[in-house]
C-alpha cells in the first residue's frame, strides 16, 4: 500500500522530469533556430549588414599619406658623388646593431657617415631618408642604393641626409645595381612636386647640438692650449 510520503516524492520526481526536459526542448530549440540563423547568413539568404562595416586601423599606406609630398629635384640636378655625401643612420627597429652595419656600408661605398644611434622617430616605410634644401641631391643619391625609400623634406639648412632603418629595412642595394650617372640628371621619385612647393609644408629638421665654446679670458691674454692645470 502506498503512503502519502511516497505519493508525494513521486510527483516531486514527475514535476522535476518535466522541468528538466522543458529545459533541453528549448535549449535544442534554441540551437537549432541559431544554426539555421547562421546556415542562412553564410549562404546570403538574410543580410548581415553588421558585417560588412568596415574597420579604421591605421595603415603604414595612410600614415605615408599623410607625410607631405617629397620635392623633385629641379630640372638639370645632377648626383653627388658618395665622398660628399654625410649621413646620418638611425635604427627604429629591434635589431641591434642595424644602424652601425648599415653605416659601415655605406663607408665602405665612399658615403661619410655622421650620426650612428637610435632612431627617435617612426618610419612609415622599411627606409626614410630625411634631408633639407641642401642635401636634395645628396638625398636622390642615397637613394639610389636604397630598395623603396620614402624621402621627406625637412627644414634643416645643412648638406646631411639622415637614413632612418625599421624592422621590415632589407638592407642596401647591391652596389652594382645602382643605376646612377654622373652625367645624368636625377630623376624625381613617384608623386613628388616642385621644390617651392615642397618646402611650404617641410617637416620640421633635427635640433642641431649647441657647439660649446672656449670661455673668453678675463686678463685679455690669449689662452696657452698647451697649459695645464693643476
Amino acid at each position: 500500500m502506498t503512503t502519502a510520503a511516497e505519493r508525494a516524492r513521486s510527483l516531486r520526481k514527475r514535476h522535476q522530469r518535466e522541468r528538466q526536459a522543458v529545459v533541453f526542448g528549448s535549449l535544442v530549440a534554441g540551437l537549432g533556430v541559431v544554426g539555421l540563423l547562421a546556415a542562412a547568413i553564410y549562404s546570403g539568404v538574410v543580410p548581415a549588414p553588421f558585417l560588412d562595416r568596415s574597420f579604421t586601423t591605421a595603415s603604414p599606406t595612410g600614415l605615408a599619406n599623410a607625410l607631405p609630398p617629397p620635392p623633385c629635384p629641379p630640372t638639370g640636378t645632377l648626383p653627388v658623388t658618395y665622398n660628399v655625401v654625410t649621413v646620418n643612420v638611425f635604427n627604429a627597429s629591434s635589431r641591434a646593431g642595424l644602424a652601425g652595419q648599415t653605416a659601415r656600408e655605406l663607408a665602405t661605398r665612399g658615403f661619410l657617415v655622421g650620426t650612428t644611434a637610435n632612431a627617435t622617430v617612426t618610419p612609415t616605410a622599411p627606409e626614410e631618408v630625411r634631408f633639407g634644401e641642401a642635401g636634395l641631391a645628396a638625398a636622390y643619391t642615397l637613394a639610389s642604393n636604397l630598395t623603396d625609400p620614402v624621402l621627406i623634406l625637412d627644414t634643416r639648412t645643412d648638406g646631411s641626409v639622415d637614413l632612418i632603418l625599421s624592422n621590415t629595412f632589407p638592407g642596401l642595394v647591391d652596389a652594382a645595381g645602382v643605376a646612377l650617372d654622373p652625367s645624368t640628371p636625377l630623376v624625381g621619385v613617384a608623386s613628388c612636386v616642385a621644390l617651392d612647393q615642397a618646402l611650404k609644408s617641410a617637416v620640421p629638421g633635427p635640433t642641431p647640438s649647441p657647439t660649446p665654446t672656449e670661455p673668453a679670458p678675463t686678463d685679455g691674454a690669449t689662452p696657452d692650449p698647451a697649459a695645464t692645470t693643476g
